[in-house]
């Protein structure tokens, strides 16, 4: 079943001369449970094509469609609530709030959507994510790798239909790397969450169901791996 279609998408930062076409026609769709990579050099677009289908980053220009809805035809307001409850976004560099703990960061887009946290689905992803005991851990008192498993229950609480991780072991060693992998794809298979990752790992690339390469703001392919 589609989870997600993309349609004609472009962006374009700037204006006149100093234009740059970030994306260029960009068209493909995705299926409910797919584990899909994202490559291509740096500047390619793929990060803004993530932030695009995450709510981030609004295109100048095509279409975004979630489970049948057209991302950007919502309000602001409707637009925010879809980013908490629809994506669950993992970054290369974590973005944890310093001064809350473990549980804290983690139950964050719960709080902030009003709603009481699901103790049985907290407690299931502490031990998941190997987190047990470091419930009241700040973030500067965890490894790396901790730090990343945090960020991804954050990601998970919400039990969001998609997944986007933009280069999410860019900071960790290659133990770490392919633990953090590994735990992203468990959920996409535990929770049939649609998992999208942009990487410059080939070895991470090649664990995906499906890999686009993006150069200059075009997917320059589209390959089935399994």
């Amino acid at each position: 079943m589609e989870i997600l279609r993309v349609e004609n998408l472009c962006k374009v930062y700037g204006e006149g001369e100093n234009a740059v076409n970030a994306l260029n026609d960009v068209s493909f769709s995705v299926n409910q449970g797919d584990f899909i990579s994202i490559i291509g050099p740096s500047g390619s677009g793929k990060s803004t094509l993530l932030h695009i289908l995450g709510g981030v980053d609004k295109p100048t220009s095509g279409r975004v469609f979630m489970d049948g809805q057209d991302v950007y035809q919502q309000s602001d307001e409707k637009l925010a609530v879809f980013r908490r409850r629809q994506v669950g976004l993992v970054y290369q560099f974590y973005n944890l709030i310093p001064v809350l703990n473990v549980t804290e960061n983690i139950t964050l887009p719960v709080l902030m959507d009003g709603r009481e946290v699901n103790r049985k689905h907290l407690d299931e992803l502490l031990d998941v994510l190997a987190l047990k005991g470091r419930e009241n851990y700040l973030p500067n008192q965890l490894s790396g790798g901790q730090q990343q498993r945090v960020s991804i229950g954050r990601a998970l609480m919400n039990a969001p239909a998609i997944m986007l991780a933009d280069e999410p072991t860019g900071n960790l060693d290659s133990k770490n790397s392919q633990e953090i992998i590994s735990l992203l794809r468990m959920s996409n298979k535990k929770y049939n969450q649609t998992l999208i990752i942009i990487t410059h790992d080939e070895n991470i690339a090649l664990q995906a169901d499906r890999i686009l390469a993006i150069e200059d703001g075009k997917i320059t392919r589209d390959e089935v791996i399994r």
